[in-house]
């Protein structure tokens, strides 16, 4: 064989290698959707003084709702989620008697590495929350603070039933906390922070 047959063969070998490791990458990218049912645990930790400020312990209600999640596979391994839901309206409690509510509404976007372990695909992720906080119903002079921003990470594994379908368990912690001020002073930060398990059936197309 000649030098220049070997080049071309080796070239020939580079672009079918080539074409072959594109196709991969799109066999192994697309989109996943989900749908879930979510339980919210609320920490409710009480920072700067707020329950010496405002005389009792402030707290928000445990929740559980339905929640859409939708994940871009970059490849077999990364990708990105973008959690959605609609507003969930929380009541707020001082010294255990209901004061008032409000609504949250806290998109959340991950980036995710996913391990192929054949019919489990266990997966970590770490990303940001926005959280925005409206309807906020509290007594005169009481208020808080209408947005926040914090870090999230999960933990969760997919089991496929068949090459579209699978089952889906996932956990997170998010960093969610709001100023409470009264008469437009705060007097302590209300740190949410809940932790949120959720199972759910998820779709590959």
């Amino acid at each position: 064989m000649s030098i220049r047959t070997s080049r071309l063969v080796a070239a020939a070998l580079a672009t079918v290698c080539s074409l072959a490791a594109t196709q991969a990458l799109a066999d192994d990218s697309g989109w996943l959707i989900r749908g879930r049912v979510l339980n919210m645990n609320v920490k409710n930790g009480q920072a700067d003084g707020l329950e010496r400020n405002v005389g009792a312990r402030v707290e928000a209600n445990n929740k559980t709702f339905p929640e859409v999640d939708f994940t871009y596979f970059f490849d077999k391994n990364f990708a990105i989620e973008t959690i959605l839901t609609y507003p969930q309206k929380h009541d707020i409690s001082a010294g255990g008697t209901k004061i008032g509510t409000l609504k949250h509404l806290p998109p959340t976007v991950t980036a995710q590495y996913h391990f192929d372990l054949g019919g489990i695909k266990p997966y970590v992720g770490a990303g940001v929350n926005y959280t925005r906080f409206m309807s906020v119903d509290l007594p005169p002079g009481l208020s808080v603070k209408k947005s926040s921003t914090g870090l999230a990470a999960q933990i969760g594994a997919d089991f496929a039933i068949d090459k579209k379908w699978s089952v889906n368990v996932d956990l997170k912690y998010v960093q969610i906390d709001t100023d409470i001020k009264a008469a437009g002073t705060k007097v302590g930060t209300l740190k949410i922070d809940p932790t949120l398990f959720s199972v759910g059936v998820g779709y590959r197309f």
